[in-house]
């Protein structure tokens, strides 16, 4: 039968196979490195904002396949969204994947939910949660390298 387990594997493959807005982005308004010793992931995100809102998102950089994929979920689900918006998101992705979950709402994380099976390899949290965290920073305009450690 397939259940989470199985979504989380076939999501984490997909997008570390073939991640989404992965590149370097031209003029930039805010960009920010971020990295996980632990593990060895780096990843750069590129952010366009226009009103408040994120206007485009992107990210370059290596890792493991959980950090792609998570990289790849979440500048998918970025794009278009306010930065309140992006911080709601942030504030639900860091309970799903760092908590029971039980506290998240799963509707406004949409495909991100299936990253909620990286709670059960609490080695690969930090993988998951670089980019996000990174991306709070920017939203934050901090201009440090960000790390998990």
């Amino acid at each position: 039968m397939f259940d989470l387990k199985d979504l989380y594997q076939e999501v984490i493959v997909d997008h570390n196979r073939s991640p989404r807005n992965f590149g370097q982005m031209e003029n930039p308004d805010r960009t920010l490195e971020g990295f996980n010793p632990l593990c060895g992931d780096r990843l750069t995100l590129y952010v366009k904002l226009q009103d408040q809102q994120i206007d485009e998102i992107s990210f370059d950089g290596s890792g493991c396949a959980i950090s792609v994929a998570s990289a790849s979920l979440m500048t998918d689900a970025m794009n278009g969204k306010t930065i309140n918006e992006a911080e709601e998101i942030f504030e639900n992705f860091h309970i799903l994947v760092t908590s029971d979950g039980e506290d998240a709402d799963l509707d406004k994380l949409g495909k991100l939910a299936a990253l909620a099976g990286v709670r059960e390899y609490p080695t690969r949290v930090k993988c998951a949660t670089l980019c996000w965290h990174t991306l709070h920073s920017i939203l934050e305009g901090d201009d440090e390298v960000i790390s998990t450690e």
